[in-house]
């Protein structure tokens, strides 16, 4: 919560923006960081050396792997030192960046996964069950929401369904089965946020919960479909390598 407070007003206006073009900004923002602190953290004249050593390296163990293959093996292990220790003087960086990376991360999550349920919307929520399940569960909701299904519902499947619609607000849907009540947290909201929309339960026959919120996919054509984070992912790839090419960086 502390976190979101902090970074609701710096990312919230991108929640305005197409997906795509808001993770375009986020990467964009995230890896110009991580470049910056990377460049700063690391003694470049030492990086160019190691990586300059690597790939000559890597030349001779390829012209020798035929001729003299003991030889090749004995580089190779060289090699490997110069690798650790380019990896080594680059974790730095890694560990200023990690942990604001993690928070950011946890907002995408929380923000860019899912389309919020808005007020008046017809959602629905779904429970799963194992194998020998009761064969029926109820749900109710505090505050109360207009259950458009019935209350009760048969398992079939090993599933069963309700439709539900209601005004702004924050929920609790409450399964009643078998004797027992589970609780899962809504959110109905005309701004861009969402209550976690699966939860799972151990020790009971009821395994998941699920509500209708629709997924977010940033990017999607010719019949693939990627998420936040595998959208995340391209862009930040694509950007690292320019903005390292840009900088001179090794």
């Amino acid at each position: 919560m502390v976190f979101e407070n902090i970074l609701d007003p710096v990312f919230n206006p991108l929640l305005k923006l197409h997906p795509g073009l808001a993770i375009f900004l986020v990467s964009l923002i995230i890896t110009l960081l991580i470049t910056l602190v990377y460049k700063f953290t690391t003694d470049q004249k030492k990086m160019k050396k190691l990586k300059e050593e690597m790939k000559e390296h890597q030349k001779k163990i390829r012209e020798l792997s035929k001729k003299d293959p003991q030889k090749a093996m004995a580089l190779q292990q060289e090699a490997m030192k110069g690798n650790l220790e380019y990896m080594k003087s680059s974790f730095k960086s890694t560990l200023y960046t990690l942990i604001p990376i993690i928070i950011i991360f946890g907002w995408l999550n929380s923000h860019m996964a899912y389309y919020p349920i808005s007020p008046g919307q017809e959602f629905s929520f779904t429970a799963s069950f194992a194998e020998g399940h009761a064969p029926e569960v109820s749900l109710s909701t505090i505050p109360e929401l207009e259950i458009i299904s019935d209350v009760t519902q048969p398992i079939e499947g090993g599933q069963a369904s309700w439709r539900l619609k209601g005004e702004e607000g924050e929920y609790n849907l409450i399964v009643a089965y078998n004797g027992e009540q589970y609780e899962q947290p809504l959110i109905i909201s005309s701004e861009h946020k969402y209550a976690p929309p699966e939860k799972t339960f151990s020790n009971s026959k009821l395994k998941k919960t699920m509500i209708g919120n629709e997924k977010i996919y940033p990017l999607q054509d010719f019949g693939i479909k990627l998420n936040w984070l595998w959208t995340y992912i391209i862009f930040s790839v694509l950007m690292s390598m320019g903005l390292r090419k840009l900088m001179k960086l090794y």
